[in-house]
C-alpha cells in the first residue's frame, strides 16, 4: 500500500477532496486516505483499518452531494483507479470498475460495441454509487432500474477477503447491493453488467413555455404519462440557463429508427398548451449530446445543494408546491426537475424499494460560500413540502444531515440491518452520513 496519505502527510488535503464534484465540501477530516491500486489493494486497507481501529468510507466517482466519503477519523478507500472495463462477446456482459463513469467512460465503449447499458443522466457519475443508490438511467423507464442489470459483483468483506456474489452464491450480499447505497456492508470493487442492444435511434422533443403556465403543463402531463409507451421519458425542468426563468419539457426516446422515434414523440402534439409555446425543437439526438447538456447544467466549480423525494399526489396538489419552488430560482445554473416515471411493475427482490409515479428534485448551484446556509435551508424546507405528498426518496439526490425520509420499505430496511449485523459485526464500513441513526428510514 504504497500510496497511503495520512492527515499531516503532503498531498492529504487533495486525497481528502480533490475528486468531491460538489464544491460545498465539508470539514470532516479522515485519518488516512488510501489511494487504492486495484482490490488486492482495497482488501489490504480493510485488513489495515481493522488493525488501527478505524471505521472504512469508500469514495468511487465523488458524485455524492453530501460526500459520503469524507467521514472524521476513518479510513478513506479511494476507488480512483478501479475503472477497468472488460467485455465478453458471447454473454453481453460488461465487468466495470466502481469509479467508471457512465456517460464518459462505459456509453462509448459499449457504443463501439452496438451494446448499451442505462447509465446515469449526468455523464461524470461513477458506477459504484450509482449502482448501489439503484441507478435512475438513460431508457430506464424501458430497462429499469439500472441495479436490476447487475448479474454479479466483486466484493471485498469486512474481514478484508475478496468474495464473488450473486443470485446464488453470497446472494444476501447481492440482494443488498442493488439498492443499499452507503449502507452496503462491503466494498465493491467489480460489477458484472448485463448489457443490451443499443436502440437505432435516439430522438428528443424540446418544448418551453413560461413559468405561469406551471399548473396547465403539470396537469397536461399527469394526464398523459400513463398512457406514454416506456421508451419515452419525459422531463421538466424549471431552469434560469436561457437566460430568464422558463419550464422545458424534455423528452427523449429511444426507438428502432428516426421514423419510429418521431412516430411516438407525436403523442405531445396538439396538446392543450400548443398555443402557449414560447419554442419547440424536436429531432435526433444522442447520447454523447445529451451528456453535454447534461454537464452545462451540473457544471464543475460549483456549490450544491440538492433534496427529492418520490410522490403519487395528482397535478392539482403538486402544482402550489412546485409553482412556488420554481419561482423562487434565483442563481444561473439551479434547476428543479419533474420526472415522470409511472412505474408499472413489481420490483425484483431487491434492496431498492422506494420509487412512485413522478420525481422531483431539485438542485440549487451557486458559487458563494457565504450562501450554505441560505441555499440548504431553502431546497430542504421546499423538498420537505413536496415530501408531506410524498413516498420517500431517491439516495442519490439526498443529504441525510439535513433532512431524512425513507429510502427502502420497512421490510427491506430490516432485512438489510440482518445483513449488515451478520456480515459486518463490528460496524467497520461507515454506513449512512445522518445527524439522527434513529430517524433513518422514517417517513413523515
Amino acid at each position: 500500500m504504497t500510496n497511503l496519505v495520512r492527515r499531516g502527510d503532503a498531498g492529504y488535503e487533495d486525497a481528502r477532496v480533490g475528486r468531491i464534484f460538489n464544491d460545498r465540501r465539508p470539514d470532516r477530516y479522515p485519518a488516512a486516505i488510501l489511494l487504492a491500486a486495484d482490490a488486492d489493494d482495497v482488501a489490504a486497507g480493510v485488513r489495515l483499518a481493522r488493525a488501527e481501529n478505524l471505521s472504512v468510507s469508500v469514495r468511487s466517482g465523488g458524485h455524492s452531494w453530501a460526500a459520503w466519503s469524507l467521514r472524521d477519523d476513518a479510513l478513506l478507500i479511494d476507488l480512483a483507479e478501479l475503472d477497468r472495463l472488460d467485455y465478453d462477446e458471447a454473454t453481453g456482459v460488461l465487468v466495470a470498475g466502481p469509479a467508471a463513469r457512465g456517460g464518459l467512460d462505459v456509453s462509448p465503449f459499449l457504443a463501439e460495441r452496438g451494446r448499451a447499458f442505462p447509465v446515469g443522466h449526468c455523464p461524470e457519475v461513477g458506477l459504484g454509487g450509482y449502482l448501489l443508490q439503484g441507478g435512475q438511467g438513460w431508457n430506464g423507464r424501458r430497462m429499469g432500474w439500472a441495479c436490476e442489470s447487475v448479474i454479479a459483483i466483486d466484493v471485498v468483506t469486512a474481514d478484508g477477503e475478496r468474495i464473488r456474489a450473486d443470485a446464488v452464491e453470497n446472494n444476501d450480499l447481492y440482494w443488498a447491493a442493488r439498492g443499499a447505497g452507503p449502507g452496503f456492508p462491503g466494498i465493491v470493487t467489480a460489477f458484472h453488467l448485463q448489457t443490451y442492444e443499443a436502440p437505432a435511434a435516439m430522438w428528443h422533443d424540446t418544448r418551453s413555455f413560461h413559468p405561469d403556465d406551471a399548473a396547465a403543463l403539470l396537469a397536461w402531463m399527469h394526464g398523459l404519462l400513463p398512457t406514454l409507451d416506456r421508451r419515452i421519458e419525459p422531463v421538466i425542468a424549471a431552469t434560469r440557463l436561457p437566460g430568464e426563468p422558463t419550464l422545458l419539457l424534455h423528452t427523449t426516446v429511444m426507438a428502432g429508427s428516426d421514423a419510429e422515434a418521431a412516430e411516438l414523440l407525436r403523442v405531445f402534439d396538439g396538446g392543450p398548451l400548443e398555443d402557449r409555446q414560447v419554442a419547440h425543437v424536436t429531432g435526433p439526438t444522442s447520447l454523447a449530446e445529451e451528456c453535454v447538456a447534461q454537464a452545462a447544467q451540473n457544471p464543475d466549480g460549483y456549490r450544491y445543494a440538492v433534496d427529492c423525494t418520490w410522490t403519487d399526489a395528482p397535478a392539482d396538489v403538486l402544482a402550489p408546491s412546485l409553482s412556488r419552488l420554481w419561482s423562487e430560482l434565483d442563481t444561473e445554473h439551479s434547476f428543479s426537475i419533474w420526472y415522470g416515471w409511472a412505474p408499472e411493475r413489481e420490483l425484483p427482490d431487491m434492496a431498492f424499494s422506494v420509487q412512485g409515479n413522478v420525481y422531483i428534485a431539485t438542485y440549487a448551484i451557486y458559487s458563494d460560500p457565504a450562501d450554505d446556509e441560505k441555499y440548504r435551508t431553502w431546497v430542504h424546507a421546499r423538498t420537505a413540502d413536496l415530501a408531506r405528498h410524498g413516498a420517500g426518496v431517491y439516495l442519490g439526490d439526498t443529504d441525510f444531515t439535513r433532512r431524512q425520509d425513507r429510502f427502502l420499505s420497512d421490510r427491506n430496511y430490516r432485512r438489510l440491518e440482518e445483513i449488515r449485523a451478520a456480515r459486518d459485526p463490528y460496524g467497520i464500513f461507515a454506513s449512512y452520513l445522518t445527524g439522527d441513526v434513529k430517524g433513518l428510514n422514517v417517513h413523515g
